[in-house]
C-alpha cells in the first residue's frame, strides 16, 4: 500500500474541506503542520479526539503548527458532525472547528497516504481509515508518523510533547531522552565532539559514568 516515510515530501494534493478547497502546500505555507485521520464521522472515539484537538488548538498555534483532519465522509457530513463535536466540548453547536476537516469520501487520499486499517471494516466490508498522525516541517517533509488502530484514541498532549521535541532538536544539536518534557535536561547528540559541545552549551555538559567506560550519555540543561 502506498504511504509516506520519514523524510518524504508531503504530496501537494487538492481537497475539499470544511473551510473550503485547499492545496496542501499552500495550506501549510512556512508553518509546521499536523494531519490526523479518522475512520468515520459521527463515531464515538473520533468525536472525543476532535473535541480535544479543538480545545488544544491555541497550543498548536503557539508552536506555529497548522492543524488539519481527514475523515472518509463528505463536507456536509463533516459540518453536521462539527456541531456534535462542539456540543461535546460544551460549546455552541456551530459547524466550524478551529481547523479544517478534509472530505475523502472515495478514500483516495487515505489510500495514497497509506492510512487504511485492514483489520477494521465498515458494514460493507470496506477498510476504515486508521488513526494516523503525520507531522510535517516547514520544508513540507514528514518528521513524525504515528499509527493507531481505529479502536484506540490518540493522546494529544503526547503529540504536543513530541512536536516540542521535534522543534527543539531541529534547531539545536540535542536529542530528548525518555519521558522528556519541555524544560527537562536534554542529551548531546553522539556525533558532536566534546570540544564543540562545551562551546555550544554554556550551561555545561555532564557525562554519566558507565561500566563500559564509553562516554555516550552526555546531558546538558534545556537550551534557550
Amino acid at each position: 500500500m502506498p504511504g509516506l516515510l520519514l523524510g518524504d515530501e508531503a504530496p501537494n494534493f487538492q481537497a475539499d474541506t470544511t473551510h473550503g478547497p485547499i492545496r496542501f502546500h499552500d495550506f501549510l505555507g512556512n508553518s509546521w503542520g499536523i494531519l490526523f485521520s479518522h475512520p468515520r464521522d459521527f463515531t464515538p472515539v473520533c468525536t472525543t479526539e476532535l473535541g480535544r484537538a479543538a480545545k488544544l488548538a491555541p497550543e498548536f498555534a503557539k508552536r506555529n503548527v497548522k492543524m488539519i483532519a481527514l475523515s472518509i465522509d463528505d463536507v456536509n457530513d463533516h459540518l453536521a458532525w462539527c456541531k456534535d463535536i462542539n456540543a461535546y466540548n460544551g460549546d455552541e453547536a456551530t459547524e466550524k472547528l478551529p481547523f479544517p476537516i478534509i472530505a475523502d469520501s472515495k478514500r483516495e487520499l487515505a489510500v495514497q497516504l497509506g492510512m487504511l486499517d485492514p483489520d477494521e471494516r465498515d458494514k460493507d466490508g470496506i477498510p476504515l481509515t486508521a488513526r494516523v498522525v503525520f507531522v510535517f516541517g516547514p520544508d513540507k517533509k514528514l518528521k513524525l508518523s504515528i499509527l493507531y488502530p481505529a479502536t484506540t484514541g490518540r493522546n494529544f498532549d503526547e503529540i504536543l510533547r513530541v512536536i516540542d521535541s521535534l522543534q527543539l532538536t531541529a534547531a539545536k544539536k540535542v536529542a530528548t531522552p525518555v519521558d522528556w518534557k519541555p524544560g527537562d535536561q536534554v542529551m548531546v547528540i553522539p556525533s558532536l565532539p566534546n570540544e564543540e559541545a562545551e562551546k555550544l552549551f554554556p550551561g555545561g555538559v555532564c557525562t554519566k559514568e558507565l561500566p563500559s567506560g564509553k562516554k555516550y550519555l552526555r546531558y546538558t540543561p534545556h537550551p534557550q
